[in-house]
Formats: structure tokens, sequence, C-alpha cells
């Protein structure tokens, strides 16, 4: 029987995504496609989810109408959310997907998810990123 970590590198090789980090003892990778704006995107397993996390950007805190933007982007995002880190400052793209019957649909999803937001927005977060 496979483990989720390996079927999520199967996945992962068969997208054909360039995995630059794994450690299976922590269940957890690094892929990186800079021509689709993945850079350090963490994959991770923690039974029952899979956590995929890519650090964008710093901001003000303070900032609210970048922060009133990135909450009114979320609700266009096909899957995953902006996030901020335990600190306020770190903007973070975050997506949860259920292990138990996770496919290869649902993670390329997820993943294009990234890259569609990131190709949309770039202006817009190369100036939220300079504020």
């Amino acid at each position: 029987m496979k483990t989720h970590f390996e079927k999520i590198k199967n996945y992962l090789i068969e997208l054909g995504h360039n995995i630059t980090f794994e450690n299976a003892e922590d269940e957890v990778f690094v892929i990186n496609q800079p021509e689709f704006g993945l850079q350090n995107l963490v994959i991770g397993c923690a039974n029952p989810i899979l956590i995929l996390e890519q650090f964008l950007f710093e901001i003000d805190a303070s900032n609210m109408e970048a922060l009133k933007f990135l909450l009114e982007k979320n609700r266009t995002i096909i899957h995953g959310a902006f996030t901020l880190d335990e600190t306020g400052t770190k903007v973070i793209f975050r997506d949860t997907l259920q292990l138990e019957n996770l496919d290869l649909n649902e993670i390329e999803g997820s993943i294009n998810s990234l890259s569609l937001l990131l190709s949309e927005h770039a202006s817009d977060l190369i100036n939220l990123s300079h504020q």
C-alpha cells in the first residue's frame, strides 16, 4: 500500500513539477518552477490533510488598504487563499486538501490556482510588496 507521501510524489512527477527538496520522514516536498510563479512551494502531508504553502512577500501589517485588497482577492481565488503568518507581516498562499481521497486533478487544480493567481495579479502583488 502506498503512503500518502509516495502518492503525492508520484502526482508531482506525473505533473512534471521540479521537486527540489523532499523529506520522507517529515513528509514534505518543495517544488520550484519560476516560469509558473512557483518558488519554494512547500507541500506537506499532515494527515488527514495536504498543506500547500508559498511565501509571497512581506507587508506592513498596519496597511489596511493592502489587507483589504488581499481579502477581496480571496473571494476570486479558485483554490486556496492569501494568509498571513503569525507575525502578521508575511503574505502566504495557502491551500489544504483532504489526503484520503486526493486525486491528481485536485492537486493539479490547487497548484494551477496559485500559478493563475500570480499571473493575473502580478503587478498588484509587486506593488503591495513595495509598500
